[in-house]
């Protein structure tokens, strides 16, 4: 009795390991959940999915949920996203809100979208639903030299067809900022612009900037219009500062050259003071010369010093007269 009693034991405990087991590896639940919804999956189906590493939950229930919105979508296409590192429940929710919105999407064009790293359910959302994107000011200079800053805002829509490989929203900020800019500039006036400023908006949104980009402009606004600085006159006058400078510069070069010239004028004027002395000193020796050799006589030696008296003696009188009429 007692062995009986032990192998029925161990017999239920066997049994409720196997099932244990069996019911970890085989998800009857989800099966059951499955059959409940319509949707027909094999156990050997999600048997072999746990073999693969692939979660049946994540497949088997975006399946349910496009069965029970009328998608036709396979559990092989579902599987194989899963294997290709994209979002299974992401991607059927995308195509739902499109078959609900009557926009055509494939499955393989939103798995794309979605291995892409594009958010594919975001984009059907704004296909139905447009973005709008607010720019911060973008300045720009009219004509005129008046600095005006402008804040736009862009209504776009995505174009699902070309979410992959298309351009995203920084492109299109800078390609409208590039636009309002070009417009500013060639403005006549910012009288001008404050005036009509939907004349920016209608300009810019004519160049077609959404070109090769992801999304679709519907429309540009000009949320604000502002008057900055007066560009051209900063410009101006920075400019005649710089010309002060350099006619200061030239005049300094010009006043050094003069002192140049002056100084070396004064150098020649002491040089030639030097010769005249020079000059002065050869006079006794020639007169000396000439007394020894005859050609000059004591009398006109005497003649001579009388002469340097009476011309001393004028230039002294002259000097008297001079300071007296100085002093009167």
């Amino acid at each position: 009795m007692g062995l009986e009693t032990l192998g029925l034991g161990a017999a239920i405990i066997a049994i409720i390991v196997v099932l244990a087991i069996f019911f970890t590896f085989v998800p009857i639940t989800l099966w059951i959940s499955a059959m409940a919804a319509g949707v027909r999956v094999s156990i050997f189906t999600l048997v072999g999915m746990r073999l693969r590493r692939v979660i049946p939950s994540r497949i088997v229930n975006p399946l349910i949920k496009a069965s029970k919105a009328g998608l036709t979508v396979t559990i092989n296409q579902l599987e194989s996203h899963y294997l290709a590192g994209g979002n299974v429940d992401r991607v059927v929710n995308a195509l739902i809100a499109a078959h609900r919105a009557n926009i055509e999407l494939p499955f393989e064009r939103a798995a794309a979208i979605d291995l892409a790293g594009r958010d594919v359910l975001e984009a059907v959302q704004m296909s139905v639903n447009p973005k709008v994107i607010e720019t911060p000011f973008i300045a720009g200079v009219a004509m005129n030299g008046i600095e005006v800053k402008a804040k736009a805002r862009i209504t776009v829509r995505a174009n699902i067809d070309r979410l992959v490989g298309g351009a995203g929203e920084a492109t299109i900020v800078a390609r409208v900022g590039e636009g309002i800019v070009s417009t500013l500039g060639s403005s006549t006036s910012h009288a001008t612009v404050l005036e009509n400023p939907d004349l920016i908006s209608q300009t810019v949104l004519a160049k077609g900037l959404d070109s090769g980009t992801a999304f679709e402009i519907l429309s540009i606004d000009i949320a604000d219009v502002d008057i900055g600085k007066n560009i051209g006159a900063e410009l101006q006058t920075e400019q005649a500062e710089a010309d002060k400078k350099i006619a200061q510069a030239k005049a300094e070069e010009r006043r050094a050259m003069a002192v140049a010239s002056e100084q070396e004028m004064k150098a020649k004027v002491v040089e030639m003071r030097a010769k005249v002395v020079e000059a002065e000193a050869e006079v006794p020796m020639a007169m000396s010369e000439a007394l020894r050799s005859g050609n000059f006589g004591v009398m006109d030696y005497i003649n001579y010093k009388n002469v340097q008296a009476d011309t001393s003696m004028r230039d002294s009188i002259a000097r008297s007269g001079a300071e007296m009429s100085d002093n009167k």
